[in-house]
């Protein structure tokens, strides 16, 4: 739509020197300052506010993706655009504590389980806006008291300075509970410096959802080894538009490196080891040849490049392939995608380890979300009995039973064994899996990985050369020195 008049009635004026896209930002700044758009209230859309304005889209476009990279907003695929709650300072003589949690269950869980004398002010942030959010947060003074981040970040967070360490707020709860009771891969995956700085606030495992008629139409009867991977995308190839699906690039952000990262781990191959690069070996160039292959033969389609994080589990649910790299996790998601009960989803779906290449490795991936309490925050002592209240093993045991989420702490594991059989086969996984890499330039090393999956997935770059890429590149990124075996 082009501009209609020199002037909009709500005060944008195309004859003034200022931008259009500034007039706007402005406009809406104002406005949620007065209160027009309160916290937590819906900004209209894009094509509402060129309608309101008589402006073309573009200026619109950039005014909110400027509010949105400065935090004054929070955009939310396929339900909108909100003020972000915590952009405004609180009332003069309120006390509230300031939680940040992306999409899904978290703002119900720690709603739930938070002690009734806490007044919470919630933020809920896309998953792939998380990092960004937290990070501008910071820099801009206005962090959260506690957030609920992934703990491959915690590492980068607390090398910034961002994270209170735990024992330094509750050194008994620390000793008592937290170092007896949860997992020491999560433990190991939360600490800085020797201290604990963050805690898992569940556990999920990566690993392969499948149909199960698609394979015994086909004759596999498990996908324990590469081979297997194979022959059942063979025998499926003329039956579902994508036999094997996969988050396949930088489009999937996070998840692309995770299901990579398990898939490495299957070969026993590693990024980092002992303060050295080691992605670039024999193992890793064998992962990345299978997925080239599977590629190559149409069993894994072209568009798995341009997937969003989500996809790969949507085709899966939709019928439109048969096997999806993923996590445990994404079962909820998968069961409202196929239109099925929680507990009728084990009946049409399986879900096992990451198949095991030639050389061998650890069955699968683990991953978590974490709690981190904010050096910024005015409340970490109430901050910490929220943490605490959260990840009781009550609490987890709920939290593992009603989103299928496994729990971190040992003392939650029989109730959460008994929830579901996908709990028990993700449980069964849990205890040998490996971790991915802590390093604080994580997002960086993650991005990296993602762009050599890409470039082998299109075939830009042959194995070989994609992996020594993508070492060097992690090298000078971490200045840990490459070996090549």
């Amino acid at each position: 739509m082009a501009c209609m008049t020199s002037a909009s009635p709500g005060g944008v004026d195309s004859t003034q020197p200022i931008p259009l896209y500034l007039q706007l930002k402005t406009l809406l700044m104002e406005e949620i300052l007065r209160g027009r758009y309160g916290p937590n209230a819906q900004i209209p859309t894009e094509h509402e506010l060129c309608q309101i304005y008589r402006i073309s889209r573009t200026p619109v476009s950039r005014a909110l993706s400027e509010l949105a990279e400065e935090g004054v907003i929070l955009r939310h695929r396929r339900r909108g655009t909100f003020v972000n709650p915590h952009w405004a300072p609180p009332a003069t003589g309120t006390s509230e504590l300031r939680v940040v949690v992306p999409e899904g269950p978290w703002e119900r869980l720690i709603r739930d389980a938070a002690p009734d004398d806490v007044n919470l002010n919630i933020a809920t942030v896309s998953l792939p806006d998380l990092h960004q959010v937290l990070v501008h947060a910071v820099a801009e003074g206005r962090a959260p008291d506690i957030a609920v981040l992934d703990s491959v970040w915690v590492a980068e967070f607390a090398a910034a300075g961002f994270l209170y360490p735990l024992d330094e707020i509750d050194p008994g709860w620390v000793a008592d509970e937290y170092e007896p009771d949860f997992f020491e891969a999560f433990v190991d995956a939360t600490r800085f410096r020797g201290r604990p700085v963050a805690v898992a606030a569940e556990a999920d495992v990566a690993g392969v959802w499948y149909r199960r008629t698609a394979l015994a139409e086909v004759g596999v009867e498990g996908l324990a080894r590469w081979p297997d991977l194979a022959k059942a995308g063979d025998g499926l190839a003329s039956r579902v538009p994508a036999p094997i699906v996969l988050p396949g690039g930088s489009r999937a952000g996070e998840t692309a490196s995770y299901c990579l990262l398990a898939l490495l781990a299957s070969n026993g191959a590693r990024v980092l080891e002992r303060e050295r690069v080691v992605l670039h070996s024999a193992a890793t160039v064998e992962c990345l040849e299978f997925l080239r292959d599977l590629a190559g033969r149409g069993l894994i389609p072209q568009a798995a490049v341009t997937y969003e994080w989500d996809q790969p589990i949507r085709e899966l649910g939709q019928g439109r392939a048969a096997i999806c790299f993923g996590g445990s996790y994404e079962a909820p998601a998968l069961a409202a995608v196929a239109g099925l009960t929680a507990e009728k989803l084990w009946d049409e779906f399986g879900f096992a380890g990451i198949p095991q290449g030639p050389r061998g490795g650890a069955p699968t991936l683990a991953g978590a979300m974490a709690h981190g309490i904010f050096r910024q925050s005015t409340n970490p002592g109430v901050a910490m009995r929220l943490l605490t209240g959260v990840v009781s093993a009550d609490a987890m045991a709920r939290m593992s039973r009603s989103t299928g989420q496994l729990p971190s702490r040992r003392s939650a594991i029989p109730v959460a064994a008994d929830a579901s059989p996908i709990h028990a086969a993700s449980l069964d996984l849990l205890g040998n899996a490996v971790v991915r890499p802590a390093t604080a330039a994580y997002a960086r090393v993650s991005a990296q990985l993602q762009a050599m999956l890409e470039a082998v997935l299109i075939g830009r770059l042959e194995p070989a050369e994609a992996s020594g890429r993508a070492a060097e590149m992690i090298g000078a990124i971490t200045g840990l020195p490459v070996i090549e075996d």
